[in-house]
C-alpha cells in the first residue's frame, strides 16, 4: 500500500489527526521577553518599510518593556524603518528621558506612546505611521465601514480622532487621543493616519497593515460605486471571528519568518 492510499485508509477509519496553531509559550524571564518584543519590533519595522510606510522623520511603534512598564522602546529618529535593528531601539520613560540610545527620538512619537502607554497598562504595543492609504482615507474624518470580512476586524473597534490640530507635541493632545482611543485596538487621525493598539507587538503590527489595507479596499470600492455593507449582526459576528488578538498574533507569524528570512542583520 502506497502512502497515499495509507492515509486515505486513515482518514476513512476516522483516524484524522487534528492540527492546531499554537499560542506561544510564556517567557520564563524579563530578559527572555524583552529580547522577543524587540525582535517582533525590529522586524515591524523592516516590514512597514517594505510596504512603503517610511516616510522622512514620521511613523513610530513602540513596545512596553516587560520589566519597567513605564518605560518603553521605540525606534530612533531618522534611520530609515528597512535599516532599524534591535541594537537600534531605544529605551524612553514617561518623561521622555532616553535611558538607552544616544539618537534623538520623535518627539510627536513620545508624546502619542507614553499618553496611550500611561492610559492603557493593557497595551503592550502601538503603531502609527504615515501610510498613503492611511493618510487618503483619514482626509474623510470617517470610520471604515463593514464592507469585507477583513475590514470586519474593526468594526465598533475602532474610532476617529478629530479636528486635525498640527502634529502632536502637546500632553494635552496626547491625553485627548488617548481618550478618544478608549478601549478600542485603533484610530483614524483625521488628516493624518492611523495608529493601532494593543497586548502585543505581532497583534498591532498586523492590525496596522490590515487596516491599511482596509482603507485602500473601500478607496477603491468608493471610487467604482456605491457601497453595500454588510448588515451590523454579520458585521458583529464577523469581528468575533476576524478581530481577536490570537487572531492577528497568528497573522502576523508568517510574516515574521519571511522578514526573518530575507532580512537577518534585524536580529543583531
Amino acid at each position: 500500500m502506497s502512502a497515499t492510499q495509507h492515509n486515505i485508509s486513515s482518514l476513512q477509519e476516522g483516524r484524522a489527526r487534528t492540527h492546531r496553531l499554537q499560542p506561544r509559550k510564556p517567557a520564563a524571564t524579563f530578559e527572555e521577553e524583552r529580547l522577543h518584543r524587540k525582535q517582533r519590533l525590529a522586524a515591524t519595522f523592516r516590514l512597514f518599510g517594505r510596504y512603503g510606510f517610511d516616510q522622512g522623520l514620521a511613523g513610530h511603534v513602540t513596545a512596553r518593556d516587560p520589566e519597567f512598564p513605564e518605560r518603553y522602546w521605540i525606534n530612533p529618529l531618522a534611520v530609515h524603518f528597512s535599516q532599524i535593528k534591535v541594537s537600534d531601539l531605544q529605551l524612553v520613560d514617561h518623561e521622555g528621558n532616553i535611558l538607552i540610545g544616544d539618537r534623538p527620538i520623535n518627539t510627536a512619537g513620545f508624546t502619542i506612546h507614553s499618553a496611550l502607554h500611561r492610559a492603557r497598562p493593557d497595551v503592550v504595543a502601538a503603531a502609527h505611521t504615515h501610510s498613503t492609504y492611511g493618510k487618503a482615507f483619514s482626509a474623510l474624518g470617517t470610520e471604515l465601514l463593514p464592507i469585507t470580512q477583513d475590514s470586519c476586524a474593526f468594526y465598533e473597534d475602532h474610532a476617529v480622532f478629530d479636528p486635525f490640530s498640527g502634529v502632536v507635541l502637546d500632553d494635552s493632545e496626547g491625553d485627548r487621543l488617548a481618550a478618544t482611543l478608549g478601549n478600542r485596538k485603533a484610530l483614524i487621525l483625521q488628516n493624518h493616519g492611523l495608529l493601532t493598539a494593543g497586548p502585543t507587538v505581532e497583534a498591532v503590527a498586523w492590525w496596522f497593515l490590515a487596516m491599511d489595507n482596509a482603507a485602500h479596499t473601500q478607496l477603491l470600492a468608493q471610487a467604482a460605486g456605491p457601497l453595500k455593507p454588510i448588515a451590523s449582526d454579520i458585521a458583529r459576528l464577523t469581528a468575533s471571528q476576524v478581530g481577536t488578538a490570537q487572531g492577528a498574533y497568528y497573522s502576523f507569524q508568517p510574516l515574521w519568518d519571511w522578514i526573518v528570512a530575507l532580512e537577518p542583520d534585524l536580529l543583531d
